[in-house]
């Protein structure tokens, strides 16, 4: 089955339902009705006739369609008239002498209405407004909460840094302990291999001396010792 194409009217029809005007706000009510004349003749009515048939235009018509009804026979005046008639009298007559009051009362009713209405839309209106302030205080610790964020990112970046220099000191005592120590252990091995070195000349030099050589060079030396003492008093009597 093929489809059938829509009519263009129809198209035509659907695109104005989706034009913007459609999505127009709707306008008002009014609070009070237009004026009228003799209590139901809207005053409009007068204003569209008085160009064409003046003043009393509209009451010609009136009149000229009562007579053209009446004699035509197309409403027939019976009981039901006069009681439509009584019952309209006492209306208009109720409507005279209690209209204004009920008016008021209904008026009054409709302020306390629109009070009670102003009242909540006026209490609806501070929490909203007071909802707005608060998201606005949120909003700005939020920006305060990211410079936080910052500073306590820099924190954190100073005390790893003040970690890491803490190791690196750390390392930088113990490697120079253990150059220090291997300094002393070195120290220590030359100057025992010095000692070493010296006891074994000198036992050696000592092995080596003969008797006689340790004669003779006891008797040097105090030849040596009494020549120096010679020389002393001769310096010391000159």
């Amino acid at each position: 089955i093929l489809p059938v194409p829509c009519p263009p009217r129809l198209v035509q029809l659907s695109h104005l339902h989706t034009s913007p005007n459609s999505q127009a706000p709707v306008p008002a009510l009014p609070e009070k009705g237009g004026k009228t004349r003799h209590g139901i003749i809207p005053e409009e009515l007068f204003q569209l006739l008085y160009p064409k048939t003046g003043v009393t235009g509209p009451y010609m018509l009136g009149a000229g369609l009562l007579t053209y009804i009446l004699s035509k026979e197309i409403y027939i005046i019976n009981h039901e008239t006069f009681a439509a008639a009584c019952m309209g009298t006492v209306i208009i007559y109720g409507v005279r002498k209690f209209g204004p009051d009920v008016a008021a009362f209904a008026d009054k009713l409709n302020e306390e209405k629109v009070q009670k209405a102003q009242e909540v839309k006026d209490l609806a209106m501070t929490s909203l407004a007071q909802a707005i302030q608060d998201e606005k205080k949120e909003q700005w610790r939020a920006e305060g909460r990211q410079m936080l964020f910052d500073a306590k990112r820099n924190n954190v970046a100073m005390l790893l840094e003040t970690n890491r220099r803490e190791r690196v000191h750390m390392v930088t005592n113990e490697v120079k302990k253990r150059l220090d120590y291997q300094i002393a252990l070195q120290t220590l091995h030359r100057r025992m291999e010095q000692e070493h070195m010296v006891n074994w000349v000198e036992k050696n030099v000592v092995t080596s001396i003969t008797p006689q050589q340790e004669k003779t060079s006891i008797a040097k030396c105090i030849t040596d010792l009494k020549v120096l003492a010679k020389v002393q008093q001769a310096k010391a009597t000159a």
